[in-house]
């Protein structure tokens, strides 16, 4: 079996960093998808896509690849880039502002 282990990156609906602290080990796929002919619903045989396991760090991932015999390939995370803005949306109501904000 392959799998691959990578740190998902934060949702792009928020700001937040949620879910995004731990590792992720998830199984490729090992068939094809294939669509109903009736409902157009997709399908597969392939039960493993729907496993996703987490982790506290990459190496607790490691291991417990190795220790199950699954080959798995690391994908290491892309840094954040830093603030364009030094505020935020906060800081349109801040009450310290040089000029009233307005519509």
């Amino acid at each position: 079996m392959r799998a691959r282990i990578y740190k998902p990156a934060k949702t792009a609906m928020s700001s937040g960093t949620a879910k995004t602290k731990s590792w992720v080990l998830e199984y490729a796929p090992a068939s094809a998808r294939e669509v109903d002919p009736l409902m157009g619903w997709t399908s597969s045989t392939d039960t493993q896509a729907q496993v996703k396991m987490r982790f506290a760090s990459k190496e607790a991932a490691l291991d417990y690849a190795k220790e199950h015999g699954i080959d798995a390939t690391v994908t290491e995370p892309h840094g954040r880039k830093p603030n364009i803005r030094a505020g935020g949306y906060g800081e349109n109501f801040a009450t310290n502002r040089r000029s009233p904000w307005t519509h």
